[in-house]
């Protein structure tokens, strides 16, 4: 937009008057045609006039890398326009005081000038100049980028500004209250120029602005400079998105260490609280006075008067979404800050049980109401106070908190500090003072290419060949043996990528009757086998598999123990030696039993509260109305732990030594492999290694379930868990099994079936 051409719009062209909305206890609400809101507070008693510029964008606006945005782009609007070159310079000359300021919910530009026309219109042309003209150069962003990381380097001086900064990134994981104002080092150093510009383009529009003017001024000629200079600005054909991000409710106390160089430990806490419109918003103000008032303050008296602490403060953060109620404490030094901490809690744990004293309830009402009206009889202060309450959601909130203020009780204090001051609630952060810097600086890669240079890689990997898996193919390729101890074996060996080999493996065991009661230690028996054998320990297996570069894997349930190899061509001889090992010479030791039982509890554990594994086991148990000692029982979470606890190695030791051989089973290898040379030494493994007990096959009978609905309540769970499922009589030799699976992957083989 360009000031120079606005003298010559036509009565035609004029923008509507300011539409009037309401008024309230002397602020008049307008609306100018392009959206911008208007607020306006006469004071004849003021020689001065405030003008006020908030434009509703703050840090909870920001993007990713666009951390401190919002504040850099406050100090821009101050290098000028092409109408106003010089700002600061015109604000000085007129004997004006000036600020402007960024948070988290909005941004605003104020002035406050000697009480005259001209100054008024000045003060109105030159806020509606800057917000839609200003330079925003890449050049001044250059000089101005080294002021505002000036300003981000004083606040790291300060522990305390620190340490509430890592706490409030604690304390909201997603939203942005999380994240400082003032940015991050790097996003402020590296902000693109067009990115900035564009930020500014975005919110930087009369629909996202809220002028105030507060003092001694005429209402009517107010108007029609503001309609002259604001209402000619056109509407914005964007739609202005609002954020969305709500922070999930805390599920346990988060505490922050920060170490650094200083003196003077800290310890700080936040507790989360609703938005500033919330009902109980002066309450909560209330309750913050009782705890830090000086002298009266429960944690004042507590901590301060005792002299464990040199100081106690608090604040508010009400904000537009949920903020935090805070509270800080300097803790004196050589006191232990994890005692202030336990004195603290101890503090307001009893003001959540018993409250607080009538008396100082009054006193604290009395002492906000007091700030209130002090800032109502100061013009130029309320005119600046009003940016926030324009931010939290809506100015007139100003006066619903004070009649709710005026109306709290200690019957309220109480219920909101019950309700808020709950460890779940609270992010503790916790400064220790030390005296060399302790930090950890990350290396950055500036040029990986660079890095990288002319490297050319070693020789290229074995391709493999390109091999047909047709079924006529695979079993034309495949070579089926029986070694002599009864052990089936399929052999494919071709060219594969790396040269690499699979190996599976299934023995079998046992028979329905004499696995009677003997389920959970055949689950456990394979897995502590390959902890330990007569040559080698559980460590020396591992560091061995990983210098073959090879996966052994023994898993097992009752009647079966199953083997899973892969590893390279030239390993597999080494690899098998190490599986026979441990199939033939295994240790058992007791000690890595424990290990596992007591992970595989520590896992059943957690399954009581997952809704998927309840709903699954709920299933599986119905579908297999065995007795409890058939190994085809399915037991519950809580049989499953018991039969854990009274597993013994002795238990495993008499499976092993009673049932387990290499006479039944089947073994598969497929790869880069030596046909001859593999089933020579599988036989090695297994052929002298006769099971002691006969085998036989343990069918999954088919049962008549009724079809039944059962629900499993678990409390503090969002998302349910839905399992079906019902048997017949069909196995994998049945003519109709392919059809089966093929109609089970078309329902539910993938998320797209």
């Amino acid at each position: 937009m360009s000031f120079a051409s606005q003298s010559f719009l036509t009565a035609a062209d004029a923008p509507a008057p300011p539409e009037k909305i309401r008024t309230v206890e002397g602020i008049t609400e307008y609306s100018l045609a392009n959206g911008m809101k208007v607020l306006l507070f006469p004071d004849a008693s003021s020689p001065k006039v405030t003008v006020n510029l908030t434009l509703l964008v703050g840090s909870r606006h920001e993007g990713y890398g666009e951390t401190g945005m919002a504040h850099l782009l406050e100090h821009m609007l101050f290098k000028g326009t092409p109408t106003h070159q010089n700002i600061p310079k015109e604000l000085q000359a007129r004997g004006a005081q000036f600020n402007g300021t960024t948070w988290y919910d909005r941004t605003n530009y104020y002035e406050t000038l000697p009480a005259t026309e001209d100054n008024l219109e000045f003060a109105l042309k030159m806020e509606a100049d800057r917000m839609m003209n200003s330079y925003v150069k890449a050049e001044d962003l250059a000089s101005e980028m080294t002021v505002v990381r000036n300003e981000f380097e004083r606040g790291e001086n300060s522990p305390s500004r620190m340490l509430m900064q890592k706490v409030m990134s604690s304390a909201f994981e997603w939203h942005n209250y999380g994240k400082s104002t003032i940015g991050n080092r790097a996003d402020i150093e590296r902000v693109p120029i067009d990115r900035l510009k564009s930020f500014y383009k975005k919110y930087y529009q009369p629909d996202n602005a809220v002028l105030i003017v507060a003092g001694k001024f005429d209402t009517d000629e107010a108007l029609k400079l503001i309609n002259k200079y604001f209402g000619t600005i056109p509407k914005p054909e964007r739609k202005l998105d609002q954020t969305y991000t709500e922070e999930p409710p805390q599920e346990g106390e988060r505490i922050v260490t920060l170490r650094r160089i200083g003196e003077v430990p800290v310890v700080g806490v936040v507790y989360h609280i609703p938005a500033a419109a919330h009902k109980d918003m002066a309450a909560i103000d209330v309750l913050e006075s009782t705890l830090t008032d000086d002298p009266s303050g429960v944690l004042y008296q507590a901590l301060v008067k005792t002299k464990k602490a040199s100081s106690v403060s608090g604040s508010l953060f009400a904000l537009h979404d949920p903020g935090v109620l805070r509270l800080m404490v300097e803790v004196v030094k050589g006191n232990d800050p994890q005692v202030i901490l336990g004195i603290m809690f101890d503090t307001l744990q009893t003001v959540r049980e018993k409250g607080i004293p009538a008396e100082d309830v009054t006193r604290a009402k009395e002492k906000l109401l007091k700030q209130y009206e002090q800032a109502e009889n100061n013009s130029s202060r309320l005119a600046v106070e009003l940016s926030e309450w324009v931010s939290m959601g809506d100015w007139r909130l100003r006066f619903l908190y004070r009649d709710a203020l005026e109306k709290v009780t200690p019957e309220d204090v109480k219920r909101v500090a019950d309700e808020y001051l709950k460890e779940n609630n609270r992010t503790v952060g916790i400064f220790v003072p030390v005296e060399e810097s302790q930090k950890v600086t990350i290396p950055q890669i500036d040029d990986v290419a660079k890095m990288i240079g002319d490297y050319q890689g070693r020789e290229t990997v074995a391709k493999g060949e390109d091999f047909d898996v047709s079924p006529e193919n695979i079993n034309k390729r495949t070579t089926v043996k029986t070694l002599s101890g009864g052990v089936k074996v399929a052999l494919l060996s071709k060219k594969t990528r790396g040269e690499e080999v699979n190996l599976n493996m299934t023995l079998r065991y046992g028979d329905l009757q004499s696995l009677q009661g003997k389920k959970t230690a055949s689950e456990f028996l394979p897995a502590v086998m390959k902890r330990g054998t007569k040559n080698r320990t559980r460590q020396q297996i591992e560091d061995e598999l990983n210098k073959l570069r090879a996966q052994l894997s023994i898993s097992g349930s009752p009647g079966e123990i199953n083997v899973a190899i892969k590893t390279r061509s030239e390993s597999l001889s080494s690899v098998l030696s190490i599986l026979k090992e441990i199939l033939r010479e295994p240790t058992l030791p007791e000690t890595e039993l424990d290990v596992l039982k007591s992970q595989q509890i520590a896992t059943l554990e957690k399954q009581k509260t997952d809704p998927q594994s309840r709903a699954i086991l709920s299933v599986r148990s119905q579908l297999r109305p065995y007795p409890e000692s058939d190994p085809r029982y399915v037991p519950t979470i809580e049989q499953e732990i018991e039969r854990i606890k009274a597993l013994s190695q002795s238990d495993l030791q008499s499976l092993y030594e009673n049932f387990i051989g290499g006479s039944v089973g089947e073994i598969a290898v497929v790869g880069d492999f030596s046909e001859d040379e593999v089933y020579a030494q599988l036989g090695s493994m297994l052929d002298d290694w006769k099971s002691p007990a006969p085998y036989k096959h343990i069918p999954a009978e088919p049962h008549a379930i009724p079809g039944k609905l059962t629900e499993i309540i678990i409390p503090d769970k969002a998302n349910a868990f839905y399992f079906g499922g019902l048997t017949f009589p069909m196995n994998s030799n049945s003519p109709e099994y392919p059809d089966l699976i093929v109609a089970g992957s078309v329902l539910g083989s993938s998320g797209l079936s």
